[in-house]
């Protein structure tokens, strides 16, 4: 049959049934997907006046536009946030600062959650930051956390702060030190301090705090097994969690293990050795002992002048901390170190020069150029 026969009898077929709901109907033109009428506008930049003027107010949202700029690479943006801080800084250090760690499992986005209730019931307004070196790779806590600390989340008494960006330890523990600042300024009289798992950035954020908490659990086989000495020694103050249900026996039992075991230790620069307590975040019981012994911990080292002298001490060390990254960051973005530095990586492993001796012509070259 010939093309031209074909397409007669379809249009004789189409011309007798075009009244049947068989016939497809014509369909628009394809629709643009985003509309052509929709023009972005760019967000007005604040002043440093308006930034400042907005912390001490208490405005969230202008106080987490600065914390973005503390932790932006951008050089402008740093430039803007350390002049924030400066104007900030005299409105500052009124708060309680409690860093809080635990071993795996210990429950700590359950603790928080439930001891910031406590301590907003107390006409104490909250801050809750994290620390985590690695957060861009693992995720981090605190970010989950947001999601399953519902009823904190909710508090208007109450500040969540995602960790910052991942990068070097000292790094980040200087955007949360100056975030610390900024929290302050806005009216926040306790800021608690999350570690993610027990590793590395424990010394950082012991670096930062008035009190050092560490969280365990009980049930776990050998308790005293189950942290490493040297975080053991910074604590000043430790709960056993999830002391509920038939853990309740259990978590006493880890508290005396733990109380006879700190006794060893010599007595910490504090003047006070460290009190063990227990709590279970479900059924919201032992929580207001802790705080309480929080409070107490505090109470003492302000009479007997430790807390003074250790924020001193954190005050001088964060300086020389400061200059460190400073110059180690002005090192490798040097452009004849940037240009230079493969180089000799690679005739070190070629074992065609010294690691020292690599390192101090690196160095020349660098001080070559300042």
């Amino acid at each position: 049959m010939s093309s031209a026969k074909i397409d007669h009898y379809e249009h004789e077929y189409a011309a007798a049934h075009h009244d049947t709901a068989l016939n497809v109907a014509q369909g628009v033109d394809e629709q643009p997907i985003v509309n052509p009428y929709f023009t972005r506008r760019k967000k007005r930049s604040l002043s440093t006046e308006e930034y400042v003027e907005g912390i001490l107010a208490g405005n969230i949202t202008t106080l987490s536009q600065a914390i973005t700029l503390i932790e932006s690479n951008n050089p402008d943006h740093y430039a803007r946030a350390q002049e924030i801080i400066e104007r900030c800084l005299p409105h500052a250090g009124k708060s309680i600062r409690i860093g809080i760690t635990g071993v795996p499992g210990a429950g700590k986005s359950t603790f928080i959650e439930a001891i910031g209730n406590t301590v907003t019931a107390q006409g104490h307004k909250l801050a809750v930051l994290a620390i985590d070196p690695s957060s861009e790779r693992s995720g981090g806590s605190i970010l989950g956390d947001k999601t399953r600390m519902e009823s904190i989340c909710h508090n208007p008494d109450v500040f969540i702060r995602p960790s910052p960006s991942a990068g070097s330890l000292g790094g980040v523990a200087r955007k949360t030190r100056e975030t610390i600042v900024l929290c302050e300024a806005a009216g926040f009289d306790v800021i608690f301090i999350e570690t993610v798992g027990v590793g590395q950035s424990e010394t950082a954020v012991h670096s930062m705090v008035d009190l050092f908490m560490l969280l365990q659990i009980s049930g776990a086989g050998d308790e005293l097994q189950g942290i490493k000495r040297g975080i053991m020694e910074m604590a000043d103050l430790m709960v056993i969690t999830k002391a509920d249900g038939e853990n309740v026996h259990k978590a006493e039992l880890a508290r005396t293990q733990f109380q006879g075991a700190l006794r060893l230790f010599p007595m910490p620069e504090s003047g006070r050795r460290p009190e063990v307590y227990t709590c279970s975040s479900v059924d919201r019981t032992g929580l207001e002992e802790v705080w309480k012994g929080a409070e107490e911990f505090i109470d003492h080292i302000i009479k007997n002048g430790y807390f003074k002298h250790h924020r001193n001490a954190q005050n001088k060390y964060w300086m020389y901390e400061s200059i460190d990254e400073a110059l180690r960051n002005s090192f490798y973005r040097n452009p004849e170190v940037e240009a230079s530095i493969g180089d000799f990586e690679a005739r070190v492993l070629e074992d065609r020069i010294s690691s020292f001796i690599a390192a101090r012509e690196l160095l020349n070259l660098y001080f070559k150029q300042k």
